[in-house]
């Protein structure tokens, strides 16, 4: 795992744009699935970026929805496939990978924050208990000082991450910019990589141009790859994977 590109899905079921439009959504995440494989990816995320404004934990259609969506993907891939549903409903989205899929993303596992969407409280608890339930091991990656958040405590970065490794059994840690497209603070990102006892992916504003600035075990790549359609464009997807083997031995 470590060229995870991620897939904004069309408003899903519950969602207050979805337009009864279901197979198409599946025939869209198909054909962006394609295009992270054959442009050299080996992962990929699908996300309800586009169900907006989010709810802290999904409806029962939009979870139901994202599963249907996610077997399809994962039966015409060879790609690891991994589940983030907005803005943090980790147990629905757990399930889901194990059943389904391979890994999952938790904007907050183990940190409560303040959203637009309200304060968040940690999850790790949900994903443990989906996971006893299904009876299948996934990858946990967690957000730390996710973006669009700001953490509601005192805690310093090394507590944190110890805390997300040993209570909230992440396996990786995921650093981000503030925003969505917008890339971590590179000073921050080098402090955080030398004392993190878990591996590291950056979650946001990755570019070919940048990616050389952050020495991480993945990249969790979404906005750069595309168009103005909201589309990805195969030749971006190539970009990124030219750049990342100048820096990488892969």
């Amino acid at each position: 795992m470590k060229l995870i590109g991620v897939i904004h899905l069309p408003p899903l079921p519950g969602s207050f744009f979805y337009n009864e439009n279901f197979e198409d959504i599946i025939n869209f995440t198909l054909e962006e699935t394609r295009k992270l494989e054959e442009g050299g990816f080996d992962s990929l995320i699908l996300e309800n970026f586009n169900d907006k404004p989010f709810r802290k934990k999904v409806r029962r259609e939009t979870a139901i929805a994202m599963g249907i969506i996610a077997r399809e993907v994962k039966k015409s891939t060879n790609l690891l496939v991994g589940i983030n549903l907005l803005r943090n409903s980790a147990y629905d989205s757990a399930v889901i990978a194990s059943l389904t899929g391979d890994f999952i993303r938790v904007n907050a596992l183990c940190e409560t924050i303040s959203s637009p969407e309200g304060i968040i409280e940690p999850a790790a608890i949900e994903v443990q208990e989906a996971l006893y339930y299904t009876k299948r091991k996934i990858k946990i990656l967690a957000d730390i000082h996710v973006k669009h958040a700001s953490p509601l405590h005192q805690m310093d970065i090394y507590n944190i991450i110890n805390d997300c490794k040993e209570r909230g059994l992440a396996d990786y840690i995921i650093i981000t910019g503030e925003r969505t497209g917008k890339s971590p603070n590179v000073n921050s990102f080098n402090k955080i990589k030398e004392i993190s006892p878990l591996p590291i992916c950056v979650g946001s504003g990755i570019t070919p141009q940048n990616i050389k600035d952050y020495k991480a075990d993945c990249y969790i790549i979404g906005t750069y790859l595309k168009d103005e359609n909201g589309r990805i464009n195969i030749e971006r997807v190539k970009e990124i994977v030219r750049a990342f083997k100048s820096i990488h031995n892969w």
